[in-house]
């Protein structure tokens, strides 16, 4: 097996790919959204460059951002669990909904806000790789509004199995993919958006652009890991040298006790 160097859980590969190819992201959301392609008639990415300066940012998200049919919907591959991933999604779902708010508009005319996230973990007990969230009544089951939904996708849970019939397992097989011999498996399924996928993959996977985003994304991780580092180092020192004036005062009130104990066996 032919290990890929990059693989489609790259978060900078992955915005380039598709911010790039607006006819195949248009065609992939479809297909998360579970919805005819030809019902998108409005399809516009807000977001769609990287700039140099966001990758030495820690918080740095490279998200893909659409209006799909006057609905905000957000994109978003990740492949670390940091234990808070439900949190931290519906933050961004709040802000994106929060921000939608013109000056003077109404709450009425809020649109509709979908995060779509696919994800490198496990997340949810159950064994769909699919989840979808909405505002309900616990008992009734009725929604407060369809203006908030919020999708999964857990990659480890999709099956090894793949089918040119199943659009969205190839697609998420395609993301799963991490060998060479799996991206030709899955290109001989013969799905034209697929192969367009895996070709603009290695074009853009060649590109010097890609590659400095990478290394200044690379070294930004390094930088926050050594600042941590040293944060944790420091901490240490100086609960260490707290430490050794506790004892040395302890020390020295012990050694007190010693001579007045002394004193009084010498009267």
């Amino acid at each position: 097996m032919t290990k890929l160097e990059y693989t489609f859980q790259n978060d900078i590969l992955f915005k380039l790919v598709f911010s790039r190819n607006k006819s195949l992201l248009k065609k992939l959301v479809a297909v998360l959204l579970g919805i005819p392609y030809k019902s998108i008639t409005k399809f516009t990415i807000t977001n769609p460059e990287i700039t140099p300066e966001a990758m030495g940012d820690k918080f740095c998200r490279l998200d893909i951002n659409m209006m799909v049919n006057d609905q905000i919907t957000d994109l978003e591959i990740q492949v670390a669990n940091e234990g808070d991933y439900p949190e931290r999604s519906l933050y961004y779902w709040a802000r994106e909904y929060s921000t939608a708010l013109k000056e003077g508009g109404e709450y009425i005319d809020l649109p509709r806000t979908i995060v779509i996230s696919i994800i490198a973990f496990k997340l949810f007990k159950c064994k769909e790789f699919h989840s979808e969230f909405m505002a309900l009544e616990v008992k009734r089951h009725e929604a407060l509004t369809d203006k908030f939904n919020m999708i999964f996708f857990e990659l480890p849970k999709v099956p090894k199995t793949i089918s040119k019939d199943d659009k969205l397992q190839l697609w998420l097989s395609l993301f799963n993919a991490d060998t060479e011999e799996r991206l030709k498996e899955i290109e001989e399924t013969g799905v034209t958006e697929v192969e367009q996928a895996i070709k603009a993959y290695r074009s853009v996977s060649a590109t010097n652009e890609f590659k400095e985003l990478e290394r200044l994304r690379e070294r930004a991780r390094h930088n926050e890991a050594s600042a941590l580092g040293n944060a944790r180092r420091k901490a240490f020192r100086e609960a260490e040298g707290k430490w050794k004036v506790v004892v040395a005062e302890k020390d020295a009130e012990l050694e007190s006790l010693r001579k007045q104990l002394k004193d009084l066996k010498s009267k």
